[in-house]
């Protein structure tokens, strides 16, 4: 009955999770293992309960509302299970919860609006349901200290709210793979966060329980999937220095925010597979800390800004399947992105490390393109000309009876003659 952090991880045990007379429990971690079976109701009983991780695991049903009211609940991981329906309501207003993990299980609904009670909160991952609806215009207003926000992979829909830009904490924004229209938001400055650079978390002081917050809950504050240069990784201490956008994967249309290079301390944008259009924004070089940068299946036209070979960190670029032309800018960072595939079907472009040379700032392609298509036309031409002549001709003999007569008689008369 004293028990106060209790540790199951990563282990092969099966069956239901088992019950636990404990009801000082401070930490349960039961991660990695292979429960089933429904949430377990006893964990509603340890009213001292701080961690609770039961993610990868095989845990399905409807997860109980009792669990919000553990009053000094703090971190919460249930991702990687098989949870399903509705995450029901609490009046609760008073809970500490500051990480809550449900990804990748098959939660349904609408946002959870248990969030709206959940003030302290600041790492919120959601990613890989089946939720649906706008994002609640709340959001800016009721989760200030929100850092982390990951929504991927689910059924959102509607347009990008302005209250998201009331978020100044705010370090990761990933919306992607939903159904967001409409264009970026302006005001992306008040994000203050993502305009320094971040050096380290600052976690929260306090002398309650401080080895629990110096060893276990610094691990468990810094934990969240990252989907970084086209691969999922899970960011711990590290996670502190991440900034980063993706919105990729939706129907958002428009220009580029300038203001977006504003964010001076991003690390990662990922804007692909949407439908914006424009130029890409001249300032693109201000964000000197970008690793990774992906704009490809959209819709951008004009030149690359020279400006993109002063991103010294990048090493992850997509500028594919775009309108872009114009010569590839060279230099510092860039030469080292050598694959041609990072500016495949944009056939207007030309340089290194396409193997497409640039003649007066164009595209040799470009031109050759333009002499193909001249030739085709002049084909077609002849040919549709031929067809329309000889339609014109039969079409008089059929439809002029002297005119038929006098063709007939003039055949008549060559054949005669070739006869002699």
């Amino acid at each position: 009955k004293d028990l106060h952090y209790l540790s199951l991880a990563s282990n092969n045990f099966v069956g239901t999770v088992p019950s636990f007379a404990c009801q000082k429990l401070v930490s349960a971690e039961l991660n990695g293992n292979k429960f089933s079976g429904g949430f377990p109701l006893s964990f509603c009983q340890f009213t001292s309960l701080e961690i609770l991780d039961l993610s990868s695991n095989q845990l399905s049903g409807q997860l109980p509302s009792c669990i919000w009211d553990l009053q000094d609940l703090m971190f919460m991981d249930l991702s990687n299970n098989a949870l399903s329906g509705d995450v029901l309501a609490s009046t609760n207003s008073n809970l500490s919860l500051e990480s809550l993990h449900l990804a990748n299980n098959r939660f349904t609904g609408g946002f959870p609006s248990i969030t709206h009670y959940l003030k302290m909160l600041s790492v919120l991952d959601l990613g890989g349901n089946v939720f649906s609806g706008a994002i609640p215009s709340w959001i800016g207003s009721r989760l200030p200290l929100l850092r982390f926000l990951r929504l991927r992979s689910n059924r959102f829909n509607g347009s990008i709210p302005l209250q998201l830009l009331q978020l100044s904490h705010l370090q990761l924004l990933d919306l992607a793979s939903n159904n967001f229209e409409g264009h970026i938001p302006c005001g992306l400055t008040n994000l203050t966060s993502m305009i320094r650079p971040q050096t380290e978390f600052n976690m929260r002081s306090t002398m309650h329980h401080q080895i629990l917050y110096l060893e276990v809950n610094f691990y468990y504050a810094n934990r969240v999937d990252v989907n970084w240069k086209m691969q999922t990784y899970e960011f711990q201490e590290a996670i502190a220095l991440m900034i980063g956008i993706d919105l990729s994967g939706n129907s958002i249309s428009g220009e580029i925010p300038t203001e977006l290079t504003n964010l001076q301390g991003l690390r990662f944008l990922n804007l692909s597979r949407n439908h914006l259009s424009g130029t890409i924004p001249v300032s693109i070089g201000d964000l000197k800390l970008l690793e990774s940068l992906d704009l490809s299946w959209n819709e951008l036209s004009g030149h690359i800004p020279s400006g993109i070979s002063e991103l010294v960190s990048l090493s992850s670029l997509n500028l594919s399947n775009n309108i872009l032309s114009g010569e590839i800018p060279t230099g510092n960072q860039l030469q080292t992105l050598a694959d041609p595939s990072i500016y495949s079907n944009n056939f207007g472009l030309c340089g290194f490390p396409l193997s497409i040379s640039c003649l007066n700032g164009s595209s040799i392609q470009t031109l050759d393109r333009s002499k193909e298509f001249e030739g085709v036309y002049v084909y077609y031409s002849i040919i549709a000309g031929v067809v329309f002549g000889l339609w014109l001709w039969f079409g008089s003999l059929v439809l002029f009876a002297p005119w038929r007569i006098s063709f007939f008689y003039y055949v008549d008369f060559t054949h005669r003659k070739l006869m002699r």
